[in-house]
């Protein structure tokens, strides 16, 4: 039988909880874009995910780096 290979993670469990609670805010209409939330209200579910995982990244959580 083939061996199971231990797999690292990409993100941590941090930063999972960072996304979550944005999309806790997201769901009840409460999350807002840009710096301080000056922007206006976050309109799709892949911006709060995005806001979430840029959150984290400032907290020095383990997330991967940006495409460009």
């Amino acid at each position: 039988m083939a061996k199971k290979r231990k797999r690292k993670r990409k993100y941590s469990k941090g930063s999972g909880q960072e996304v979550k609670r944005e999309m806790h805010r997201y769901k009840r209409g409460k999350a807002k874009s840009g710096k301080g939330g000056k922007g206006g209200k976050v309109k799709s579910r892949k911006q709060a995910i995005a806001i979430g995982l840029s959150n984290a990244r400032k907290k020095g959580k383990k997330v991967p780096r940006k495409k460009k």
